[in-house]
């Protein structure tokens, strides 16, 4: 795996491990990158390495860590989704919020943050909660919909799949009438439209969403 594990202790003196990697040729900027319910795998790497491969340092908190140190799933089965669903509802909004604060900390700005699925949701949060973000990029994240009084403090737009099977299209939509100030993007694909590999994969969506979230956080970092 490129890159490097480091630690970083947050402000409620919790340590936690995290997968460090450096920009590649001239830095843009700093990218926190929330993973999928399934810990730091190997897509989570690769993204990782896509991020930093566009010229961002990018730092992905192993977000389980208070309830299993290192805790990894490759697989997306019934009893990988239970295991990693259970420790998120587990670790809960305060903890994941101490940690992403903890590595926006860790990194020089301009700080952005990006994540998938569970990292989506805690993304969304993070850009309405927490300090020190000069943009984010939110992948279908399935509690983004219940969060529309939620007010982001940096520019954010979300990304969702129309056929998504765990993201009713019809709260995507009511989300996004409530919330004109964050650009709301929904793609003709499933869930994991980003994911390579999985079954819902789709490559132009995948492709479009990446130029949003670059030009995004392009726009943020010229201001």
């Amino acid at each position: 795996m490129t890159g490097t594990r480091i630690e970083l202790t947050g402000a409620d003196g919790f340590t936690f491990g995290a997968l460090h990697l450096p920009a590649e040729g001239a830095r843009r900027g700093g990218l926190v990158l929330i993973q999928e319910i399934f810990g730091i795998n190997s897509y989570m790497a690769d993204a990782a390495r896509k991020f930093a491969s566009a010229g961002f340092e990018v730092i992905v908190p192993s977000m389980y860590d208070r309830q299993e140190k290192g805790f990894v799933r490759e697989g997306h089965g019934p009893e990988d989704i239970a295991a990693g669903g259970g420790y998120a509802r587990a670790n809960g909004l305060p903890n994941a919020m101490n940690d992403i604060a903890a590595c926006i900390a860790a990194l020089e700005g301009p700080v952005f943050i990006s994540g998938y699925c569970y990292g989506g949701s805690m993304a969304y949060f993070a850009a309405c909660q927490l300090e020190g973000l000069s943009a984010a990029s939110c992948y279908y994240g399935s509690l983004v919909p219940g969060a529309a009084a939620m007010a982001p403090r940096c520019p954010t737009i979300v990304h969702f799949g129309r056929h998504d099977a765990h993201i009713p299209i019809p709260g995507v939509e009511a989300f996004a009438a409530a919330r004109k100030d964050v650009p709301t993007y929904i793609y003709e694909a499933g869930h994991g439209f980003a994911r390579k590999g999985s079954s819902d994969y789709d490559a132009a969506s995948d492709a479009l969403a990446w130029k949003r979230t670059l030009d995004l956080f392009e726009q943020a970092f010229i201001r």
